[in-house]
């Protein structure tokens, strides 16, 4: 076997990852898992997110490098590692990386190669690119906030989940490997102009589709996929577990309708103007038992019926420790590397990343003076 073969598809691209909070390390996370050499450039002090970097998993299969930019040689130091880099990643505010002298202008001139990823979330231009924010904002104004949650309750909040690494971070990576490809084909670098609200925006192509088309209405729990369906939705057991129903199709509902004991006098399934009652029905069988017994009931069937797990439950859900979902790294639980790969399997090979710990080892293997 390789040595590609068992460290990810990105075996042999470099990483130089500024440190921050958020979608940038997760970012460098998710890189990194698919084998690349990311270097996480640490500050004295830490990046202020208040966990223990010992236990901060999104700093996994990295290395760390300890340096002040605000020091006389602090710039210098990550341009010696720029100079040797495929990819570089930030999460300042517009101008913060400028002022330090590692912004693209200095990098580019250093590299030209080089592909300059900055992940922010109102973007480097716009009346608001200046301002602080977080996921939450940024998901209110794009319109993907209001989709979530009760009609007549403020919007839930789905955690950061949807605008920091949905819309922030994947759509960083999709960037910076797309500019990747271009520049090993023509031997130029770019930036990559990764911002939250772009992001999360696109995610919603397929309801603005549906909105246009006429089929989606523009408020919340009204829609099929919103919980406004009886169909498609979370019901309470009579433990007060929860479970999760996506029962969309014609034949997945009968089933569904069959296991959960719906009489046939419960009303047609694409009839909305009876959608209230079929709710009602439905909630008071799941009140009838457990979500365990709910869960024994449902399985092996394709009534697209599934318990509502906690995170400590998740790992043991038989599906997902079949194949793997989440493993286990120095004692810790955690999300295995996705998606998967036949020839360049991925792996969690390091735990986070200790800053200043690789100084020396990065500084040997990439010939660098971060040291």
């Amino acid at each position: 076997m390789t040595d590609t073969a068992t460290t990810g598809p990105l075996h042999g691209v470099r990483v130089v990852e500024l440190a921050g909070i958020g979608p940038g390390p997760f970012a460098g996370m998710l890189l990194a898992d698919l084998g690349a050499d990311v270097v996480r450039v640490d500050r004295p002090g830490g990046a202020g997110l208040g966990i223990d970097p010992a236990l901060d998993l999104t700093n996994r299969n990295k290395r760390s490098v300890l340096v002040d930019l605000k020091a006389e040689d602090g710039a210098a130091r990550v341009l010696d590692l720029v100079e040797r880099a495929d990819i570089l990643i930030e999460g300042y505010r517009p101008g913060v990386a400028e002022r330090l002298g590692v912004g693209p202008d200095a990098c580019l001139e250093r590299n030209p190669a080089l592909v300059y990823g900055r992940m922010t979330g109102w973007g480097q231009d716009g009346p608001l690119a200046d301002r602080a924010g977080h996921d939450i904002g940024y998901i209110a104004v794009t319109g993907t906030l209001g989709l979530v949650g009760e009609p007549d309750a403020p919007p839930a909040v789905p955690a950061n989940l949807v605008g920091d690494y949905a819309g922030g971070s994947l759509y960083l990576v999709t960037g910076v490997l797309a500019a990747l490809h271009h520049a090993r084909a023509h031997g130029t670098g770019q930036v990559v102009d990764a911002a939250i609200v772009d992001g999360t925006a696109h995610l919603t192509t397929m309801i603005h589709a549906m909105f246009g088309a006429g089929v989606w209405q523009d408020r919340r729990r009204s829609n099929l996929l919103d919980g406004g369906a009886p169909f498609y939705g979370c019901y309470t057991t009579a433990d007060g577990g929860h479970m999760a129903v996506g029962a969309l199709e014609p034949r997945f509902y009968a089933e569904f309708a069959r296991v959960l004991g719906l009489s046939e006098a419960a009303p047609d399934q694409f009839d909305p103007a009876r959608w209230d009652e079929l709710r009602e029905a439905v909630a008071a069988r799941f009140a009838t038992r457990t979500r365990a017994e709910w869960t024994e009931l449902f399985a092996g069937t394709d009534a697209c019926v599934a318990p509502v797990l906690s995170l400590a439950e998740a790992a043991d859900h038989p599906h997902l420790a079949a194949r793997g979902t989440f493993t286990t790294h120095e004692g810790r639980v955690q999300p295995a590397p996705a998606p998967r790969f036949s020839a360049t399997p991925t792996a969690v090979r390091t735990g986070p990343a200790l800053p200043g710990a690789d100084t020396a080892e990065v500084a040997r293997d990439w010939g660098s003076g971060a040291r």
